[in-house]
């Protein structure tokens, strides 16, 4: 199962006592610093605050996948036990720059039962398995297909121990914002309205989830207060439709989620300097020092 270890996380600390913590999550094919400095470029500063921690977790790589030659010749029976040598060609991830790299397994097949040999994480669907740093699998980008909730529903758990963290470190979870770029807001939608309906809000930038989404589903008999939902979005972006964004967000707000919704012209899939504002002064009021400090 996908990213059981700990993940990699870029921390910007905030200039003050820490009272409050926001993580945001990458687009695909990005890490943690990665999309730290694209922010840091847009604005031209970190996105920082006076109390707030803000986390930049990676997510772990989805590896490329293998092309099998197999070459197999009965070498030993008992009973049901049959011995078989298996030759598995992987193709570096590096194309015509590393040549191929030979594996070779020997295993034994159990007649009436499935072996599965399993490498590393899977591969992610939509680069037809090349290494890419992904949340979860998907079978491609578009809001008409089912969500693999499989890597779903694993990634949620892995990064459910980074909220675990903030809360051992005295961070009450509804000081704590969750929110992402691209698949990062998706993640984090499935993330707080299925698993953490009690932190303090989630924001999602060029994001959206699937019409048969398993988070409008979990909502569907839900009659608690729910983390409000920022949500901002080019309307030129042709990677996420901006209309994936705009449903997405109606949605969710027919099942019980306080939204607001920002439609930025001409903007493409990208992270725009008004809308970071945007967001930070939504992350402020969301999460303001004096709450933290009344509570001391």
């Amino acid at each position: 199962m996908a990213g059981r270890a700990a993940l990699q996380r870029s921390v910007v600390s905030p200039a003050g006592r820490h009272r409050a913590s926001v993580i945001l999550l990458h687009g695909s094919g990005d890490t943690g610093p990665g999309v730290r400095a694209w922010i840091k470029q847009v604005l031209n500063q970190d996105l920082v605050f006076q109390h707030i921690k803000v986390i930049y977790p990676t997510a772990p790589a989805r590896y490329q996948d293998l092309s099998w030659n197999l070459h197999y010749t009965t070498i030993l029976q008992h009973g049901e036990s049959i011995f078989l040598q298996i030759e598995c060609l992987f193709i570096s991830f590096l194309i015509g720059i590393l040549p191929p790299i030979s594996l070779h397994f020997n295993f034994f097949l159990v007649q009436g039962e499935t072996c599965y040999l399993h490498l590393g994480n899977g591969p992610y669907t939509p680069m037809r398995g090349a290494l890419s740093t992904v949340w979860f699998d998907r079978w491609k980008i578009s809001n008409e297909c089912p969500e693999h909730i499989e890597t779903i529903d694993s990634m949620c758990q892995v990064l459910t121990s980074v909220i675990d963290d903030e809360v051992k470190n005295g961070i009450s979870k509804n000081r704590i914002i969750l929110g992402g770029f691209s698949m990062g807001g998706g993640m984090a939608m499935h993330l707080a309205y299925r698993y953490h309906q009690d932190v303090a809000g989630v924001f999602a930038l060029s994001s959206f989830l699937n019409k048969t989404s398993a988070v409008y589903q979990a909502l569907q008999k839900n009659e608690r207060v729910l983390p409000e939902l920022f949500q901002c979005h080019g309307t030129a972006d042709e990677l996420v439709l901006h209309s994936w964004g705009e449903e997405t967000n109606k949605m969710l707000n027919s099942l019980g989620v306080a939204t607001s919704f920002h439609s930025f012209p001409n903007l493409n899939h990208e992270l725009h300097k008004t809308e970071l504002e945007k967001l930070s002064s939504w992350i402020v009021k969301k999460l303001p020092v004096e709450t933290a400090m009344s509570n001391e």
